[in-house]
């Protein structure tokens, strides 16, 4: 009688507390891109805080697309995790109407707790996830414009925007907050002259998040007689292992700001460039922290059915140039 009680009871603690019984939670960590070192380092953010969770086990597990941005694969992928039951998905969105149509729906329907970071689902397709963790994105756009204004000259000043996809929701704000900054116009239009800046006619330009097209379309830009000033909203470019092959012949009029090349994110290969004087300037972000928050917020939610405080967390960014390289990523 005695084990027979047993059973029944570990039975009702299974079906009405499954986390007190099955310990292990499981987390799937997905980025756009599963090659990159920034999705990469959002894992490791979710494994150290797992590290710390001495009373439970954790499980992360990390996917994407591999090479480049591809909202269908992404969405099957997100899909294929909810199909394993996983207890919460951290993603990171290519195009939100296309993942919340095909795999996030199917998310609440399990009552799959779901966070974005990095790239947030768009306004009309937030209810589908409790929070989002990361940069503050039209402000990072922001400071990335402002940073190109120090190299304003008298008349029109030509730039050119390389951005990912044409529909990836948080590089889309950061080009709107880089157009923001340089016109002070709302509508994020073209610039075409207003504040003394224009946007150059074949720009902006969208890598796909594929570093050799990435590099490709700086190549093309640095082959210009007169380059416009080249802002790209993302590592793309300076990605790829041959950056400082192809950037090399241009050292010199990248020291004395003939050619000024402003970049987003500080990742390894991104820093060794910036060293070499091969970058202007890298605006870095915070992906580990990202991961690592973004668990947390999910492990209570699972744990105890604690929403996050606030739906909104945003992260700091910060600068590196060649002259502060050494202190720059520090904290």
């Amino acid at each position: 009688m005695k084990k027979i009680y047993t059973v029944i009871i570990s039975f009702i603690l299974l079906f009405f507390f499954p986390h007190t019984v099955l310990s292990k939670i499981t987390i799937a960590v997905i980025g756009k891109t599963k090659n990159a070192s920034f999705y990469k380092d959002s894992y490791k953010g979710c494994l150290a805080f797992a590290k710390k969770q001495t009373d439970e086990d954790i499980e992360c597990l990390y996917d994407g697309p591999i090479d480049y941005q591809n909202a269908r694969t992404q969405a099957h992928i997100v899909r294929s995790y909810i199909k394993k039951n996983v207890d919460g998905i951290l993603v990171s969105t290519t195009e939100s109407k296309f993942l919340v149509e095909r795999a996030l729906k199917h998310a609440k329907e399990k009552n799959i707790p779901v966070i974005t970071f990095d790239s947030d689902l768009l306004p009309e397709h937030q209810q589908y996830r409790l929070a989002y963790v990361g940069t503050n994105n039209f402000q990072f756009g922001v400071a990335l414009g402002t940073y190109a204004k120090k190299f304003k000259k008298t008349g029109l000043n030509e730039i050119c925007i390389q951005s990912g996809s044409k529909t990836t929701p948080n590089l889309n704000e950061r080009i709107n907050g880089v157009r923001f900054a340089l016109s002070g116009d709302h509508s994020n239009s073209r610039l075409q002259g207003k504040n003394g800046w224009v946007e150059h006619k074949r720009c902006p330009l969208y890598t796909l998040g594929k570093k050799p097209r990435a590099l490709l379309q700086l190549e093309f830009v640095t082959s210009l007689t007169k380059p416009p000033l080249f802002l790209t909203v993302a590592g793309f470019a300076q990605s790829s292992p041959y950056y400082i092959e192809k950037m090399t012949p241009y050292k010199a009029r990248i020291e004395t700001n003939d050619l000024v090349i402003i970049s987003a994110d500080t990742e390894p290969l991104q820093l060794e460039a910036l060293k070499e004087k091969l970058s202007t300037v890298n605006l870095g972000q915070r992906p580990f922290e990202m991961g690592r928050y973004g668990t947390e917020l999910l492990y209570k939610f699972i744990k105890d059915k604690t929403r996050p405080p606030k739906e909104m967390n945003y992260l700091n960014f910060y600068y590196c140039t060649p002259e502060n390289i050494a202190l720059c990523t520090q904290n």
